[in-house]
C-alpha cells in the first residue's frame, strides 16, 4: 500500500488531498484487496472546485474557438502519450483485461478528444437575417458556465472524456466527480488538462455520493451531466429544478435485440455473444434482450449457448471480460439470478467463479416472461434473456416493453422489415445487423428512464451551449 500513492483532487490545476484528510479505500475487483487510496472530499473541497472553475470561466468562456482546439489537440495527445499510465489506472480499478482497454476503448477516447476539438470551430447557427424592416437578427452560441459532471464506473476514462471534452470545447469550466471505486483515470486525466488549459478550467473531486450531491446542489453549478442509475438521475434532476440548473442525463439500458428468421444463425449467435458480455456486460447498451423468432429460437439458443460457454473471464491473460466492478455489484446480479421464477431456466452458467475477485460466469436465461425482474429490470452483468416472437408487430411490443429507452438493434437481411424496426424502436440508438459500436461524430443518448440529451456528435457539444437572439 505505501509504493502506491493516493488518487487526489485536481483544483485550479494543482493536487490536492481533501481538506479533512479523509481518504477512501480503493479495491482491484480482480482479488478483491486494497490497491490504493482516494481523497473523500467534503464541502470545503467542492467549494473550493467551484470557485476555482467560477474564476477560470472569466477568461476561458471568451477565448477563440481556435485557442480551445489547439488546447483539446494537445491534451490528446498528452493523453495518447500515456497510454500505459491511463491503461494501469483502468486496470487496477475495474479489473478490466489490459489488451482490451488499450485496443478497443483508448483509442476512441483519444478521438474523441480530437473530435471535439475540431468540433468547437464549426458551431452551427442561424445567418444573419432581417425579419422585421429595419432590423437585423442574429444568434450567438455561448457557454452555460461551470458545469458539475459526475461519471461512473462502468468506462471511467471514456465517460470522462465525453464529458469533459464537450464542455471545455464550449468554453465552459467543469468540476468533475468520479465514481467512488474509480477515480484515477479522470484525476490522471485532469493533471494532463491542466499543462494545456489555464488553472480552474477543467477540476476533479474525488469522494462519495454526499461529495456529488454537495456538487450538484452548489450555487456555481448551472449545469450538471451525470451518466449512472435512474435513481441518481431522479435525485440529481429533483435537486436542480430547485435552482432551475440545466441537467444533462445519461441514466440505465436494457437493450433489446430482435433476430429475425432469415438470418445466419451461426453467424448472427457469434457475432452477439462477442458483444452481449463486453465488459461484464457492464454497459448501459449491453445487448441483454435477445428476441428470436420463433421458428429459428432454439436452433439459435443451441448456437448461441455454445458460443457463450466457451468465452473465458477469470484472471487469465486472455480473458474475454473481467469482474464485476465491487462486492456489491457482484451481489446484485446473483441476487436477479437467485430471484428467478420457476419457470426460467439457466442453460449456460448462472454461478459466480471461486476464489478471489468478483468474477461472475457468462449467463444465458430462458423461458423468461416479459413482467419478469430479469426482463424489466437493468441486471448490469453478465447476464442476457432469450425470448422467443411470432411477429414484428409482437417483436416490437416486447422490444418497447420496458421502462428503458437507450438502445437497441435488430438482425436481418430483409431492408423493409429493419427500416420497420428502426422506425418502431423507442430508442435513442437502433442498430441494424451489428450492436454496441460508437463514433465521435453520432449522439449517444436515449429517451423515457434512459434520461434525456446526448453525448458525443455536435448535438454533445450544444447541449453545453445556450442560445442568446442578438438584434441590430
Amino acid at each position: 500500500m505505501d509504493e502506491i500513492p493516493d488518487v487526489l483532487n485536481v483544483v485550479g490545476g494543482q493536487e490536492s488531498a481533501a481538506v479533512s484528510g479523509a481518504r477512501l479505500d480503493l479495491v482491484d475487483p480482480s482479488t478483491g484487496r486494497v490497491a490504493g487510496r482516494s481523497a473523500l472530499s467534503g464541502a470545503e473541497d467542492v467549494d473550493a472546485a467551484c470557485a476555482a472553475a467560477a474564476s477560470a470561466f472569466e477568461s476561458w468562456s471568451v477565448t477563440t474557438p481556435a485557442e480551445r482546439q489547439r488546447a483539446l489537440l494537445r491534451i490528446a495527445d498528452g493523453v495518447e502519450a500515456r497510454a500505459e499510465a491511463f491503461a494501469d489506472a483502468e486496470v487496477r480499478e475495474t479489473g478490466k483485461p489490459r489488451a482490451l482497454f488499450l485496443r478497443d476503448e483508448f483509442p476512441a477516447i483519444v478521438d474523441a478528444l480530437r473530435f471535439f476539438a475540431g468540433a468547437a470551430r464549426n458551431m452551427p447557427g442561424v445567418a444573419a437575417a432581417e425579419y422585421v424592416e429595419g432590423r437585423t437578427s442574429a444568434l450567438r452560441r455561448e457557454p452555460v458556465g461551470v458545469c458539475a459532471q459526475i461519471t461512473p464506473w462502468n468506462y471511467p476514462l471514456m465517460m470522462a472524456a465525453w464529458k469533459l471534452a464537450p464542455a471545455v470545447a464550449a468554453g465552459n469550466s467543469t468540476v468533475l466527480k468520479p465514481a467512488d471505486t474509480t477515480p484515477s483515470s479522470a484525476s490522471l486525466l485532469a493533471r494532463v488538462a491542466a499543462e494545456h488549459l489555464p488553472p480552474g478550467v477543467v477540476n476533479v473531486v474525488c469522494g462519495d455520493r454526499e461529495t456529488g450531491r454537495a456538487l450538484v446542489a452548489h450555487p456555481a453549478v448551472r449545469l450538471v451531466a451525470v451518466t449512472g442509475s435512474v435513481r441518481a438521475g431522479r435525485e440529481i434532476a429533483a435537486v436542480c429544478a430547485g435552482d432551475l440548473k440545466r441537467v444533462h442525463l445519461e441514466l440505465g439500458g436494457n437493450a433489446p435485440v430482435v433476430i429475425h428468421d432469415d438470418v445466419d444463425v451461426e453467424a448472427t449467435a457469434a457475432e452477439v455473444a462477442a458483444v452481449a458480455f463486453y465488459n461484464a456486460g457492464q454497459d448501459c447498451t449491453a445487448a441483454t434482450r435477445l428476441l428470436v423468432h420463433a421458428s429459428i429460437h432454439d436452433a439459435f439458443v443451441d448456437a448461441f449457448a455454445k458460443q457463450v460457454a466457451a468465452l473465458r473471464t477469470g484472471p487469465v491473460a486472455d480473458a474475454d471480460f473481467g469482474p464485476l466492478n465491487s462486492a456489491a455489484q457482484l451481489s446484485a446480479v446473483r441476487g436477479v439470478l437467485e430471484r428467478l421464477p420457476a419457470h426460467a431456466d439457466v442453460v449456460v452458467g448462472g454461478r459466480a467463479l471461486d476464489g478471489a475477485g468478483w468474477y461472475h460466469e457468462p449467463t444465458v436465461v430462458v423461458q423468461v416472461r416479459q413482467d419478469d425482474e430479469i426482463v424489466q429490470e437493468e441486471t448490469f452483468g453478465p447476464v442476457v434473456t432469450v425470448q422467443p416472437f411470432g411477429t414484428e408487430a409482437e417483436a416490437m411490443a416486447l422490444a418497447n416493453g420496458v421502462r428503458f429507452g437507450l438502445a437497441a438493434s435488430v438482425w436481418t437481411r430483409d431492408h423493409d422489415r429493419a427500416m420497420r424496426a428502426v422506425r418502431g424502436f423507442q430508442t435513442g440508438i437502433a442498430w441494424v445487423n451489428t450492436h454496441g459500436t460508437t463514433v465521435s461524430e453520432m449522439p449517444h443518448g436515449g429517451v423515457k428512464h434512459s434520461g434525456y440529451g446526448s453525448d458525443l456528435a455536435m448535438s454533445g457539444l450544444l447541449d453545453y451551449t445556450q442560445v442568446k437572439h442578438v438584434m441590430i
